[in-house]
């Protein structure tokens, strides 16, 4: 048997264990193995220093939104929300956070987060699957994932207590609605897993999409197909209900309308305290990127201690607008260009990676109030020029699991997840 032939069936036993599961059922993308057996393993301090940049990242973005509490005139004057957009993030004041994904890598000057994904963050199956099936390999180490669907219930639990009350006083009682856009496919594994983790803590589950969620006349509490909820997960992005448009020029969707019915029944029944949602549509503010530009063009309004931390984790960060064309032109490789709204590699462009005539179009089709630009940072490589993306999860403002994706250049649906494992021995004198 050759090399190629012995990696071949592994992975084809990995794929397996991982189809057992019963969460994950697509091991390969586009004919190309999705994970990894190879663990990555971390010393219990890397652990620690990692959860601890999560924790304080979503600090910083909590202090970001209560400023932007404090100024309304920020939501048109710097990020220019759209009129449904400001509804949904003054309508969930103060909610904005439940679990969130903080990407972190290695540099040589420390830890940069390239982003915070809190408004439909994934990669939880990905984490959990491959890390039991890696802990099951290597029983003395550690899988920092395999609390994070505890962790998820006690927040949704609690979440729903305080807004809502005792369940046993409500008429929508343990019954939650998971809401996704069921037209597509790629995160069922997610829905799969949401699933498992409420069903499992007691709770009837009912899926569907914004379009299967109605209400009775007298009654404020949101139902799916006509089942009252108490809790609404909300796995579809704050974007796509609001108006929508492309952050290109000279493109167009063909349907822009946003989701005003839908929105409403929510959000009336979060109101009335009959229905809580989960992540709250307080997070169309923070998932846009330019929160990251609002990081460093407003950093005289945030405490000394969180300048300090956005100094030192948080890339530097500008509207596209603010600057000058010549400079981010002819500065190609020190920067990257970030829509609004894109996700897991969409709609980046990193100057590095790219010719001068491709920054050049790509500059010129951004559209503007839509982009930033953010400084290029060298992420640490292996041998073979691949570097890890760290995803911590973050749960209620706390550091929950890790997710790791291995990849060469940019970070894309190619990218491959990998296990993480701690190994308690590594530090140790």
């Amino acid at each position: 048997m050759t090399p190629a032939d012995e990696l071949a069936a592994d992975y084809a036993e990995l794929s397996l264990e991982i189809l057992a599961s019963g969460i994950i059922t697509d091991p390969y993308a586009d004919g190309r193995p999705r994970f990894r057996r190879e663990p990555i393993i971390l010393s219990p301090r890397e652990a620690r220093e990692l959860g601890e940049v999560g924790r304080q990242v979503a600090a910083l973005y909590e202090e970001a939104v209560q400023l932007c509490y404090d100024d309304p005139e920020l939501l048109d004057e710097f990020f220019g929300l759209t009129p449904v957009q400001k509804a949904m993030f003054l309508g969930s004041r103060p909610m904005w956070h439940g679990i969130a994904r903080a990407d972190v890598f290695r540099t040589a000057q420390g830890y940069a987060v390239a982003e915070l994904n809190c408004d439909t963050p994934t990669g939880q199956p990905e984490a959990v699957v491959l890390g039991r099936i890696a802990g099951a390999h290597h029983p003395k180490f550690i899988d920092p994932n395999a609390d994070l669907g505890s962790h998820f219930v006690a927040m949704v639990e609690t979440v729903v207590a305080r807004l809502c009350g005792p369940l046993q006083s409500s008429g929508a009682a343990r019954t939650a609605g998971i809401v996704y856009p069921t037209e597509f496919s790629e995160d069922l594994s997610l829905i799969r897993l949401y699933k498992q983790w409420l069903e499992d803590a007691g709770w009837s589950i009912v899926l569907g999409s914004p379009y299967n969620l109605s209400r009775r006349d007298g009654d404020p509490t949101a139902r799916m197909f006509d089942e009252p909820l108490s809790l609404v997960v909300r796995h579809y992005k704050t974007d796509w209900w609001s108006e929508r448009a492309s952050a290109f020029k000279g493109e167009a969707f063909p349907d822009t309308a946003a989701l005003i019915e839908p929105l409403d029944i929510v959000l009336r029944a979060q109101a009335a305290a009959r229905t809580a949602v989960v992540n709250p549509f307080g997070a169309v503010l923070p998932q846009n990127k330019r929160t990251m530009a609002f990081f460093w063009e407003h950093i005289h309004r945030f405490t000394l201690h969180s300048q300090e931390r956005i100094a030192n984790l948080i890339p530097q960060s500008a509207r596209l607008e603010a600057l000058h064309p010549a400079m981010v032109l002819g500065q190609r490789s020190e920067w990257v260009l970030k829509s609004d709204y894109g996700a897991e590699g969409d709609e980046v462009v990193i100057g590095a990676l790219v010719s001068d005539e491709e920054w050049a179009r790509s500059y010129e089709q951004a559209r503007r109030g839509r982009w930033i630009a953010q400084r290029y940072f060298e992420a640490e490589t292996d041998a073979l020029g691949a570097c890890v993306n760290y995803g911590v999860f973050v749960v209620a403002g706390a550091p929950a699991g890790i997710y790791a994706r291995v990849h060469v250049g940019a970070t894309d649906v190619h990218s491959a997840s990998a296990p993480v494992l701690i190994d308690p021995s590594l530090g140790r004198a």
